[in-house]
Parts: structure tokens; sequence; C-alpha cells
């Protein structure tokens, strides 16, 4: 326990200024017990006589209250009106000036803008089509809890040591299997190193390949973490359009110097294109040509609903250009934060360097309760079981938009993934705000596209989830917000 003892008055004053200061605080809260007064005498180095006394005093002045057999515990409401922020923070006499280094400029220039979440806010609305989540209640807790029960009972000592950088051998196994089972994915475990999420994956991409000054492309929309990531590390971003075919790589042809290509081609993000077969192959005939790395962001890939399903880029892949990310975040829950980056063989050994220096090793337990998950077969059965029922939600969305907002808004993007983009052409992209605190009084979370532009859209557009509601929600949601649009034309 930390308590500035302030040198002025007795011992006792003292320990009672530095206990009330910590109340006042909030570090102790309302109602909160103190440590023992033997406990804290010990810890700092005074009598337990100096101690009763100190929380006597707070005892009289209404700071706390003592309960016999039980302790002393911060009083519930306290005598102050307010309590002081940084009370026992001392103001230095003289401020240091640090500068800091160009890649934290570079951080702070490409960070989101200040005051905004890294995260969607969550309001708990009630219709709310946040989207990046998968449906919680359809995941098979029961049994992911009784693996990681019976795999923690029996860890041995070397289990719950540093595990290897790139993930336990048993995870990379079970995850060749099952990528080229899903995703077509062509590689050997030795290729598979286990992340902290997508997220990580993206970034040890661009420590290890990328230079400042070197010139990455960008899909546009495209997802932001490759934006910060790759604007960070000081790179050149050049933004290439796409539709409902996903990135246009015919304008590739006109540009010079490439290091990198960042795309999600089995439903692009947030736009929802699938990436057609002919620009896959020119894509991957180009990297060949100029050299240039393709990362591919595969990060709701099993999930599609039209036509036979896309098998990954890298599957296509000749000549180990492309970079395959995955994540466990949209097949079961984003907490668990695994993620997979499959590298071609002769960047093993950087990268498996790299992500030793970056984090020595990600969570073990979760990693072999997920590699048992897989082995057993109950991801696939998972994934199986929500295909299908985010099927139906999926078809209830579309239903819903053509029944309500027919003629006012346009749904597009839902052949594949969890989420659709709904765009309203007579609202301006201006207002996009306007219909968002609509919608929220309505109990409808919506949430603009504009953030995944570099140049900002002149209609309005909205990135709906549908994964986490109901069939019944998502119907209701969609009638509360055309009524929120229609009362703003």
């Amino acid at each position: 326990m930390s308590i500035h003892l302030d040198g002025r008055g007795s011992l006792y004053e003292q320990v009672y200024r530095g206990l009330r200061g910590l109340i006042l605080d909030g570090v102790f809260g309302p109602g909160s017990k103190l440590p023992t007064s033997r406990a804290m005498g010990k810890e700092l180095g005074v009598s337990r006589n100096t101690m009763l006394n100190a929380y006597q005093q707070l005892v009289d002045e209404g700071y706390a209250q003592g309960i016999v057999g039980s302790g002393t515990f911060v009083a519930r409401s306290l005598p102050d009106e307010a309590r002081r922020p940084g009370a026992q923070i001392p103001s230095p006499k003289r401020r240091l000036k640090l500068s800091t280094s160009s890649y934290a400029q570079r951080l702070l220039k490409h960070a989101p803008r200040a005051g905004a979440s890294w995260r969607l806010p969550r309001h708990h609305l009630p219709y709310d089509f946040r989207y990046g989540e998968p449906a919680y209640n359809d995941l098979p807790l029961e049994t992911w809890s009784r693996l990681l029960g019976r795999i923690a009972r029996n860890a041995r000592a070397g289990e719950l040591a540093y595990g290897e950088p790139a993930g336990p051998i048993e995870l990379r196994q079970a995850l060749a299997g099952y990528l080229r089972r899903a995703r077509g994915v062509v590689c050997e475990p030795e290729q598979i190193l286990i992340t902290q999420g997508s997220q990580q994956a993206i970034d040890l991409i661009a420590r290890v390949l990328v230079d400042a000054g070197d010139r990455v492309v960008l899909e546009e929309p495209h997802y932001t973490g490759f934006s910060f990531v790759m604007g960070s590390s000081g790179a050149e971003l050049i933004s290439v359009p796409t539709d409902s075919n996903g990135l246009q790589v015919d304008n590739l042809d006109a540009l010079d110097g490439i290091r990198a290509v960042c795309v999600t081609p089995s439903h692009q993000f947030p736009s929802g294109g699938v990436l057609s077969l002919e620009r896959r192959l020119s894509l991957l005939s180009w990297a060949e040509r100029e050299n240039t790395i393709v990362i591919e962001d595969d990060y709701d890939g099993e999930y599609r609903y039209e036509g036979r399903p896309v098998p990954s880029l890298q599957s296509l892949d000749q000549s180990g250009h492309v970079l395959y990310v995955g994540t466990a975040s949209k097949l079961l829950f984003p907490s668990l934060r695994i993620g997979w980056l499959v590298v071609p063989q002769d960047l093993v050994r950087v990268f498996t360097i790299a992500k030793a220096f970056t984090d020595t090793g990600s969570s073990g337990l979760e990693q072999r309760v997920l590699a048992e998950f897989i082995k057993q077969g109950h991801l696939e059965r998972h994934v199986r079981r929500t295909r299908v029922r985010n099927a139906a939600r999926r078809k209830a969305l579309e239903a819903a938009v053509s029944r309500e907002l027919e003629g006012i808004a346009e749904l597009q993007g839902t052949q594949a993934g969890l989420h659709g983009v709904l765009w309203v052409p007579e609202l301006p992209g201006s207002r996009e705000q306007d219909l968002r605190r609509a919608a929220a009084e309505r109990g409808v979370g919506i949430y603009p596209v504009h953030p995944y532009y570099r140049r900002r859209p002149r209609k309005a557009g909205f990135v709906l989830g549908y994964a986490a509601l109901t069939e019944r929600e998502i119907d209701e949601g969609i009638r509360r917000l055309a009524v929120a649009i229609k009362r703003l034309h």
C-alpha cells in the first residue's frame, strides 16, 4: 500500500491524511473494506497503535465506520461534497518536456480522432445493429467450458510456463487441417503463427516487411486496422476503389513500386463485395510480376450464402506472395483474442523472432482448448449451425429492408459475412449523425460507414450487423429505423 506521508504533525496524523486522500480519490470506494490495522501497520512500518489512532480519526470524522468482528469500512456517504481527483499526486515543480519518436508521431496521426473509441460504442439499445460480433447465444459455451476445465486440471508445469512464440504445435496442426478443409489454405503447421487476433498479425507484417516510405495499397473503403498500422509504420497509403466484385485490380497497373496490397477478398469490408475469380487470378499474377506482397484478411470467409463457397486467395497463390490472416473473433468470440497468420516458408524464422520480441507467446490454455475444440470437430459443427442461423437472419434483414424501405434505402453486400451496408441516397452524408440520433431515440443502433473511407461518401450509409440479433428483433429494428428515416426526409 502506497501512502504519502507529508511529514507534518504526528505519525498517526500523517497516516490519517494519507488514508483520507485515498478515500477521497476513490482508491477506496464507498463501502469497501480497509486493510486491518495490523497488516497496514506492518506494511507501512508503523506501530499498530499508530494505525488504530489513524483509523479512529477516520471514523470520528465520518470517512469510515468500524463493524465489530468484521473490520473497518469506508463510509457509504462521505462528508465531503466531492472527490478530489489526484489529491495524492504532488504537482512537480518542473515538468519534463519529453520528445516522442517519429513512430509515436505517426501513431497519433493515424489513431482514431481524439475522443473516439477504438471499438464501437455500446449504447445497450434493444435493436442494436452493431457489427463485428457473432451471436453469443449460439456459442457452444458448455462444450468450451468442459474442455477448458479438463485441460486446466491436467495441465503440466511446462504447459503453464512461457509457450512457443508461434503458439503450441497442437493448435497449429489443428488449424492447418481446418484451414485446408474450410478455406482451401495450403500450408504446413510450421507456417502458422498464433497471434492475439488479426490486428497483431497485421502489425507483425508491417514490422517485418514494410519500411517507412514504402507504398501500400488499401481498398476504398477499407478496414481501418490496415490504415492505422500501415500509416503508423510510415508507409505511403494509396487507395484503390472497390465495387460489387471487390478490389478493382486493373487500377494496379498504373501504380509503380507497390510494397503491399491489403485486401478482404471473401467479403470486402465494409462494402461486402466478393472478389471475383478473374480478379483474384489477375491480382496474383500482378503481385508475382511486381514482386509485391498481398495481405489477405479472411475475417469472416466461412459465411457465404449465395453460390459455391469461395476458397481463400492464398489457396490460388503459386508464388508465395500471399500472407493469410484469420481470426476466431467471428467464429467464436472476440475476447478469446486468438488469430492466426500464415506466412511463406522462407519467412517463418523472421516472423517467429518478431513475434517472440512482441509478446513471448499468447495465452496457452485457451490455445490448447481451441486445438481440442477443432480436433473433436466442434468448430466445424458450430460453423455449420451458425451459417444456417445467420442465413435466416440475413434473409430477415433483406425482407425487412425491402418491405419497410423500398425506394428509400438500398441494402448491399449481404451475399457473405455477417453484415451489410444500408445506403440512403436522398440523405447526405453530412446528416448521418442526425439519423443515428433519431434511430437511437427509437431504440435502434446504427453505425455510419464513412469512417472506412478516406474520402467521405456524399450519401449517407450505415454498416448493419445482424448476427447478434434474432429475426424478430431485426424485423422490428428495421421497422423503427424506417420511421426515423421517413421523418428526416
